[in-house]
């Protein structure tokens, strides 16, 4: 839709694009924001010229008050690609939302050079260009934070992958050391990580270990007995570890029945299980005494 607002904005940054881009760029520099450990001021200048090369586009056939509408999808699109950009660098959220906001200033100054006998008109058009950086300001902040939480989810992943390990032990036997708190999600991951193991080792016995999740409530009973029947439809038997003393009068005052569910104190005792089920015998082998010294 063509701009027929009567709006001086469009006019103006055709007619001084250069010496705005210039007042704009310095603007950013002195104002504290530039970050030229993560940015050079080539690259400054760069995206801010591409920028306002955008908003030309936009505003001589776009409405001014609707950054939705289809006039300014290439403005967005380069928003989110910068936003996308300084989150995964490191800017803060400030910083990123200064790159919008810093070109209130020279564009405001610029109309009130071409507005000069006209309050009324000045006072309109700086509303105006307010409202419209305003609005591109808070898309890019939205986009930013949403790039930092797909960081954030990414690196959660990421972390419950490391911290449910899934080793095997010896033929026929794997085991899952669990650490910290169990919750739904990271139950899951773990149910997954166990699952495909027993399909790539051809184990029959899993041993989980729960000696370092701090608390044993109804929920992560229930994810655990999930869990076991899981490996028993893979064909693995499972046997729980790490049962202490606290955490089995918390299951027995749950009233939570671990049925047909193997269960030792130690992972030592679960160790010594599967390796009598496997056919495995441990000796001590007989060490050659050092002969005495003179």
């Amino acid at each position: 839709m063509a701009n027929d607002t009567g709006s001086r904005i469009p006019s103006l940054l055709a007619e001084h694009e250069s010496t705005l881009l210039d007042e704009w760029v310095r603007e950013q520099l002195s104002g504290g924001s530039h970050r030229a450990d993560l940015l050079s001021e080539g690259e400054l200048r760069q995206q801010s010229s591409e920028l306002l090369r955008r908003m030309l586009a936009a505003v001589q056939s776009g409405d001014l008050e609707n950054v939705q509408d289809g006039a300014w999808e290439s403005v967005r699109e380069f928003l989110s690609t910068v936003s996308r950009s300084r989150a995964l660098q490191g800017f803060s959220p400030a910083d990123t939302a200064t790159f919008v906001f810093s070109l209130k200033q020279p564009l405001f100054g610029l109309l009130r050079r071409d507005l000069a006998g006209d309050g009324e008109g000045l006072a309109r058009e700086t509303w105006t260009a307010s409202q419209l950086l305003d609005r591109l300001g808070l898309f890019t902040m939205e986009i930013y934070q949403k790039s930092r939480e797909d960081v954030i989810h990414r690196q959660q992943q990421e972390l419950l992958e490391l911290s449910t390990p899934v080793v095997k032990l010896w033929e026929g036997v794997v085991a899952v050391p669990l650490i910290g708190t169990l919750d739904s999600a990271r139950t899951q991951v773990v149910m997954e990580n166990l699952l495909q193991r027993i399909v790539e080792t051809g184990a029959t016995i899993a041993i989980i270990d729960i000696t370092g999740v701090p608390m044993v409530d109804t929920l992560v009973a229930q994810h655990l007995i999930k869990t076991v029947a899981a490996a028993r439809l893979m064909g693995a038997d499972c046997i729980i570890s790490g049962i202490r003393p606290q955490i089995a009068q918390t299951i027995v005052h749950l009233g939570v029945v671990l049925e047909n569910v193997v269960t030792k104190a130690t992972l030592a005792d679960a160790i010594a299980l599967s390796l009598r089920r496997t056919g495995y015998v441990v000796s001590r082998a007989d060490v050659p005494r050092r002969a005495e010294e003179p």
